[in-house]
């Protein structure tokens, strides 16, 4: 551990050394770097579909659709948008101020530090990258030990891409992010849970460190007695399906209209049901493992408590530790006190609670943690405004899931308990940057009428200053 100490020591040294040089490179040397990220990224692809195979059992259609295009979409938006972003604007200045000229000038935070997670293995750690780098900081990344060769995947396309005193990757477990937590990085930027998120945020504040927390929760779902129900179906199945529900902003509970809830039911069995067949035989093979023993045994045990206390299944149900498999599960009559339903799930259970009044399901999200995101299925417009402003969550999502996590024009974050702060797109450029205010002034400033001592002349002018400003 002393020689691995050594090490981080020296890579950090070595990074705030270079801080200032990558601070000020131009939009067209930042671009560079990013194309040539990308470049070696595509080229390397079928090395990250055999680690995220490797680790969590992901088909490769899977794996490119959340992962590998994820990257690719970021990485092309930043590289086309950079110059935009890096301009220094002019803004305007008050009247008590008219004397001077105003500018707002994006600059780096400086040396960060990347802890990413296990559930998307190479795009969470890429996509926060690609913002850093475009803000035009140095990082070092600390993936998850739970996904290893995803972990030596990143490492040797970042050693393909950066000098280690621009971008470094350090692998092994959590002793390293322990250690690194302790270096007074500049800002820390954390996806996982929010029990982490925490201590995370604590180590943050002994430096006064900027932190951007993407955490998780229970991410509601509402379906209402409009809803197109063949839609909420198949989009509530798959997006429960994918990463075997190992998703931040996954459908975690269902609030549905109870005049809708068997309709419902048929329609994720269905679908569900479908998902596990190919040519007409029954297959696992487009279905992600859980990630290990302990977080199958976690859900494992969700599972068994909520039926130990009257919830039903309804579909699915079927588990096999060997194998880490966890079958979609349907769950009805589930009660408020499991584990299920006050518990981040991270896993295939889908519990269903039926709701008769709009205003009774606002009631039931309102009194838990403000969620990573929320989700509506609804025909009727005055029921998505309604839902959209008496509640609070990272996202809102109406007539879909999980989607706007592909789009780089809007932030993704969440708020409170479910994270702190933004990125994606220019939003992850400016959660790397700080924007520093720059003002110029002139010799003509009228203060110079007002300095001390304060005549009458003075107070009167004062006076006269506060009625026109």
């Amino acid at each position: 551990m002393h020689e691995e100490k050594q090490n981080l020591d020296s890579i950090f040294r070595k990074q705030t050394k270079n801080r200032v040089s990558v601070a000020n490179t131009t939009h067209r040397e930042r671009k560079k770097k990013l194309k040539v990220l990308l470049k070696t990224f595509i080229e390397m692809e079928n090395e990250a579909l055999s680690a995220l195979y490797k680790d969590m059992k992901k088909s490769t259609a899977e794996a490119t659709i959340t992962e590998i295009v994820g990257v690719k979409t970021e990485a092309s938006f930043a590289i086309k948008n950079l110059r935009k972003w890096m301009k220094t604007k002019r803004v305007g200045a008050t009247l008590a101020v008219s004397f001077t000229k105003n500018w707002i000038k994006p600059q780096p935070k400086g040396t960060v530090l990347i802890i990413s997670p296990w559930n998307y293995p190479i795009m969470l750690v890429l996509n926060p990258l690609i913002a850093a780098v475009a803000a035009g900081n140095t990082a070092i990344i600390k993936p998850s030990e739970f996904t290893p060769a995803s972990g030596r995947f990143i490492k040797r396309l970042v050693e393909k891409v950066f000098p280690e005193n621009e971008v470094a990757v350090v692998l092994g477990d959590h002793e390293p992010a322990i250690e690194l937590l302790k270096k007074p990085f500049n800002h820390i930027f954390f996806t996982g849970s929010p029990k982490i998120g925490k201590a995370v945020m604590g180590a943050a504040a002994k430096h006064l460190a900027g932190v951007t927390l993407e955490l998780g929760g229970k991410s509601p779902v509402v379906v209402d007695e409009t809803a197109n129900m063949s839609d909420a179906a198949w989009k509530l199945a798959f997006y429960k399906f994918t990463n075997a529900g190992q998703t931040c902003t996954a459908p975690d509970y269902i609030l549905c209209h109870k005049s809708k809830q068997d309709q419902l039911v048929a329609g994720l069995q269905e679908n569900f049901g479908r998902f596990f067949e190919k040519e007409g035989i029954k297959t696992r093979e487009d279905y992600c493992q859980i990630i290990n023993h302990v977080h199958f045994d976690r859900v494992k045990s969700y599972l068994d408590s909520a039926v130990a206390g009257g919830a039903k299944i309804v579909f699915g149900g079927n588990t096999d530790r060997d194998s880490r498999f966890i079958e979609p599960t349907v769950l009805c009559n589930v009660s408020l006190e499991s584990e299920v339903m006050k518990e981040e799930i991270f896993g295939p259970l889908l519990p269903i609670v039926p709701y008769e009044k709009l205003d009774d399901a606002i009631g039931f999200i309102n009194e838990r943690h403000r969620p990573l995101a929320l989700y509506l299925f609804s025909s009727s417009r005055k029921n998505q405004n309604k839902l959209s402003s008496e509640t609070f969550s990272g996202s809102f999502l109406v007539n879909d899931c999980v989607i706007n996590h592909a789009n780089p024009h809007i932030p993704f974050g969440g708020i409170n308990n479910s994270g702190v702060g933004s990125y994606h797109g220019k939003f992850g450029f400016d959660e790397f940057s700080h924007h520093k205010a720059v003002l110029k002034s002139t010799s003509l400033s009228p203060f110079k009428l007002m300095i001390p001592p304060y005549t009458p002349f003075v107070e009167r002018l004062v006076r006269l200053i506060k009625k026109v400003v």
